[in-house]
């Protein structure tokens, strides 16, 4: 008898396969440190610093380090608690998508995201042109480009580069923000950093919002996380890894950030925050090129880790390998950078960013907390799910415009794990669209 499943066929070089349309087998599972490389190198990285930097300038040392504190630990427990569900089921973020929103469901859902972290991948790498051209005064758009290519290259080449470029990048962040850190105090001492009580005066922001804007800053690809943490070799160690990442790594560039405000170094922090890369070229000496290195490796993981998330989330959708989507979409990605509408992108990328975390709390209920109530397996679409992203999503829209004091990326999560929780317990029905018994199999 014919089986009727069609055989998963690899046709991948010796840079190793990517398993964009199944789960990573046990037998290509990564060690703890190099699933952690992979995760540390993205939250550890000056975008942190920028805004930790804003957040203390809006509160004030002390309280902006508390909503920091609070932000990092909602992450630590949403993307760790999704990192645990790949890493014990191997599978990426479409491919665990597809469990709770559908066959076909799941295509909306990873496409909506995906298209999101392409748009911070055009956004980082516009970044390096910018920075290096204020810093050195060199040609934003051929930097841009050739940063850009340079990107493209790394993720091409996988996982592995990825987890190497997270060591470097998170092996130069720690000395060169220890060295910013103390050339900011000048000649006080760091700890005069908690006395310092914020400069935005009756315009700050409020603790939610500081919250939120922790928060919104990963959502994205903390999401995304089960593309990384799916190469673990069980859960505990998935979640592990993403523990290396959020509160660790991320905190670390955080604190940075924050003393660069706090002790009065930041070139303008309501808008550049913590961003210490001016600090370190007026250094001079061997601080310059190693400033230098410093931003194209550390925007450079960002960027990686970005089009990495893309490149698998559009290949489990269209049937392509992770590698022809990364030349596609960063193409795409690079040409915007260049054609200088990166610069544009930030407000509507992280307005879209408060629909994103609805997104990870019903999967995490769906497959942790519901799952004696799963609908049939292998239906092409579960409305359920899609009407609680939509209560939470939406609740959070007008949170976000008309009480963002109350922090809409909480309000998102709290919102639709309700939603979700109350449609839970509503009779399963039938599946939207049942596979035809005389056709061929999906």
């Amino acid at each position: 008898m014919e089986n009727s499943a069609t055989p998963v066929v690899h046709h991948e070089s010796s840079l190793g396969e990517e398993y964009e349309q199944e789960p990573v087998p046990q037998t290509a599972r990564k060690s703890l440190f190099s699933v952690s490389a992979v995760w540390v190198g993205f939250p550890m990285i000056m975008t942190s610093a920028v805004f930790s930097g804003i957040v203390v300038y809006n509160l004030g040392f002390v309280t902006g380090l508390l909503a920091i504190i609070v932000g990092d630990l909602v992450l630590m427990g949403y993307v760790g608690t999704l990192s645990y569900l790949a890493g014990k089921s191997g599978k990426n973020f479409a491919l665990t998508a597809a469990d709770t929103f559908g066959a076909k469901g799941f295509r909306v859902v990873s496409a909506f995201l995906s298209t999101l972290v392409i748009g911070w991948f055009a956004f980082q790498t516009g970044m390096v042109g910018s920075t290096l051209h204020v810093s050195m005064g060199w040609n934003a758009a051929w930097i841009t480009l050739l940063a850009g290519v340079l990107f493209v290259a790394l993720t091409f080449v996988g996982i592995r580069a990825i987890s190497w470029i997270g060591v470097v990048a998170s092996a130069l962040f720690v000395p060169l923000g220890i060295v910013a850190v103390v050339m900011a105090a000048k000649d006080d001492s760091v700890g005069s950093a908690f006395s310092y009580g914020g400069g935005a005066g009756a315009s700050a922001f409020g603790f939610g919002v500081a919250v939120t804007m922790v928060i919104a800053c990963f959502a994205d690809s903390g999401t995304m996380t089960a593309d990384f943490t799916r190469w673990s070799r069980n859960g505990k160690e998935g979640a592990l890894a993403a523990f290396a990442a959020f509160p660790i790594a991320y905190f670390i560039a955080q604190l940075v950030g924050a003393f660069v405000v706090a002790l009065g170094a930041s070139a303008e922090p309501s808008t550049t925050g913590g961003d210490f890369l001016h600090v370190l070229v007026g250094g001079g000496g061997i601080l310059v090129p190693l400033a230098v290195v410093f931003v194209i490796v550390n925007l450079g993981s960002v960027c990686a880790h970005c089009l990495y998330n893309g490149a698998v989330g559009f290949g489990n959708i269209t049937g392509k390998t992770m590698r022809q989507l990364t030349i596609v979409l960063g193409v795409v990605g690079i040409a915007a950078a260049v054609a200088g509408i990166w610069s544009y992108f930030a407000t509507w990328l992280n307005i879209l960013g408060v629909l994103v975390p609805p997104i990870g709390i019903i999967l995490i209920l769906d497959q942790l907390v519901f799952a004696s109530k799963r609908a049939p397996a292998h239906q092409e679409l579960y409305w359920k799910p899609f009407a609680a992203w939509a209560i939470g999503a939406g609740v959070a829209l007008v949170t976000h415009f008309y009480a963002p004091q109350l922090g809409d990326a909480i309000v998102a999560m709290f919102t639709g794990a309700i939603a979700f929780t109350a449609l839970s317990y509503l009779p399963t029905e039938a599946a939207v669209a049942q596979p035809s018994l005389s056709g061929e199999a999906a």
